[in-house]
């Protein structure tokens, strides 16, 4: 292992960082850094196939928001993006919270910019305001109560039958769960660049030749693909239908890293990653979720840093919904 590169370079990179040379086993690292430092490693199913398989716990937002409260441990890595960590950070105050690159963020939370919000719901003074998870912690501390895509319906339907309701910011899952609930909600024009690349000509065009083949989307993606789609799901729904129905191959309309965990526990079955939009490929990565990997997984834990920090009175305001959300989870057993 050659030199550290000095803390100026947290700024121009967002990570610090030590070369690692060829022969340095990264993967004893990290284990040995995490036992070292009392450290929990927190990863997302869209995060690259050898993060998922050497993280404490796998999971969609709702459970790694549930794990983040769980955790015994000192620190908190989080291989996910940063809206993620700050949940994490907004859950666990006195515990030391890391991403593995600063730029990792999120199209969906920054389409909702706090200045702005604030006067969209100046505008709706008498409604309730359900948030999306993929917000940054600003939006969350002007949040009644936080939903992910596995609770939205249930957090929706759990108020009274004449609320009013604002949702924000995914357009697509605000008129998915508006659709399905039959409440008439204000919903915020934010959407996740990943899940609106989606083809529906190209899905179809795969579909004809896979005939036998179903096809999953989540419901961030826009109204055509939901329509043609066989389920519709949260992550985790997605990849729990894979295991239980009787099909033997997916079209998957997600970001593709959670065709590692469908392969891995339904190893006899074939999942196809749905195409985008005007792309020769055939899958749709978050540029911003593959940002992370093993080597900036062990810089962060070798560093304790990047560290998400914020002001105590926005983490105690957004604390608050996050706390709903995850009571009104556990009540109904999600």
């Amino acid at each position: 292992m050659s030199g550290i590169v000095n803390k100026e370079d947290l700024v121009k990179y967002g990570y610090l960082k030590i070369d690692i040379d060829k022969d340095f086993d990264v993967i004893e690292g990290i284990n040995r850094l995490r036992k070292e430092k009392n450290a929990v490693i927190l990863a997302h199913y869209y995060q690259q196939g050898e993060i998922q398989d050497i993280a404490d716990f796998v999971g969609d937002s709702l459970a790694l928001a549930q794990q983040a409260v769980k955790t015994s441990a000192d620190i908190i890595l989080f291989s996910g993006v940063h809206f993620m960590a700050e949940t994490a950070k907004i859950l666990n105050p006195s515990k030391k919270v890391i991403l593995p690159d600063l730029k990792a963020g999120c199209s969906l939370a920054d389409s909702c910019d706090p200045v702005d919000f604030k006067k969209f719901r100046e505008k709706y003074p008498d409604h309730t305001v359900i948030s999306y998870v993929n917000t940054t912690a600003e939006i969350k501390a002007m949040t009644d109560i936080i939903c992910t895509s596995s609770n939205a319906r249930q957090i929706v339907e759990s108020l009274p039958e004449n609320t009013k309701i604002i949702f924000a910011p995914d357009r697509n899952l605000g008129n998915y769960i508006s659709s399905q609930t039959g409440k008439n909600m204000v919903i915020w024009d934010g959407a996740c660049h990943v899940h609106e690349e989606f083809s529906l000509e190209r899905i179809l065009e795969l579909k004809a030749k896979n005939p036998d083949a179903k096809i999953i989307a989540h419901p961030e993606c826009e109204k055509p693909i939901l329509i043609i789609a066989d389920h519709i799901g949260s992550t985790s729904s997605l990849l729990k239908y894979t295991q239980t129905d009787d099909s033997k191959k997916y079209i998957v309309a997600t970001e593709s890293g959670i065709l590692h965990q469908m392969k891995k526990v339904s190893p006899e079955k074939e999942f196809i990653a749905a195409p985008p939009k005007d792309s020769t490929c055939a899958c749709s990565d978050c540029n911003f979720m593959k940002l992370n990997t093993l080597s900036k997984i062990y810089n962060a834990l070798y560093f304790e840093l990047p560290e998400i920090i914020m002001e105590e009175e926005i983490r105690a305001k957004a604390e608050k919904p996050i706390r709903r959300m995850l009571e009104i989870s556990d009540k109904l057993g999600l």
